[in-house]
């Protein structure tokens, strides 16, 4: 498989691009890395399994030429582009490519689907940015590739893997999680393409749920 990864150096997105190299269960995967300044993965460059890009997730023709040949792209960091032009940039250039998968980074709270003190803590927490986080999923749906989004919780540096996934029309469960989780879920998708299929997962710890602000 190729994988196609843009915003590569974000935290998340490293820990996937570590397991993928690390583990056996994805020894077939060839990563893309997309990023401003590739000298950040400097560390990777003479791997024979990756593909450094420099240049803006932004720039359509960086995204185009980076897309070539990929069977799934991993938009690693939330669209709060004006316009939403990172979205749109990728899917052009997925349509271009004939590319149909994409994991697409999101926010909680999208569908008003955090419920309680939480959920109102939070919205007025994104609010500034929830518009092109809603847009950005809309796009997606409208689009016909077979894409999942995902809605992050507000983050933590733990180092466990522990999480309940909840769909578009389920309450959020949690409010809290860790970046190893989020990266879980995104390579439960690299394994098996299935996977929230055309479809909003939101992912958190579940012993966080009935907190009424996030958890470090």
């Amino acid at each position: 498989m190729n994988l196609l990864i843009l915003a590569a150096n974000g935290q998340i997105a490293r820990i996937v691009e570590h397991r993928i190299l690390t583990e056996a269960q994805f020894d077939d995967v060839q990563l893309t890395l997309v990023l401003r300044n590739s000298q950040r993965l400097a560390d990777l460059k003479n791997n024979e399994r990756v593909t450094l890009v420099e240049g803006s997730i932004t720039d359509a023709k960086v995204v185009n030429a980076a897309m070539k040949g990929q069977d799934m792209v991993f938009v690693a960091v939330v669209d709060h582009v004006n316009d939403n032009v990172m979205t749109k940039v990728a899917l052009a250039a997925m349509a271009e490519n004939r590319v149909k998968r994409i994991i697409s980074t999101n926010i909680l709270g999208i569908y008003n689907e955090v419920p309680g003190e939480f959920g109102r803590w939070n919205l007025e927490a994104v609010a500034s940015n929830l518009q092109t986080a809603i847009n950005a999923d809309k796009l997606l749906a409208a689009s016909g590739v077979d894409y999942t989004t995902l809605r992050l919780p507000w983050l933590n540096d733990r180092d466990e893997v522990k999480y309940a996934v909840t769909t578009k029309d389920q309450p959020y469960l949690g409010v809290s999680g860790s970046r190893q989780s989020v990266a879980d879920v995104v390579l439960k998708i690299v394994a098996d393409p299935s996977y929230g299929l055309k479809d909003s997962l939101g992912m958190a710890d579940p012993a966080t749920q009935g907190e009424d602000r996030p958890v470090y």
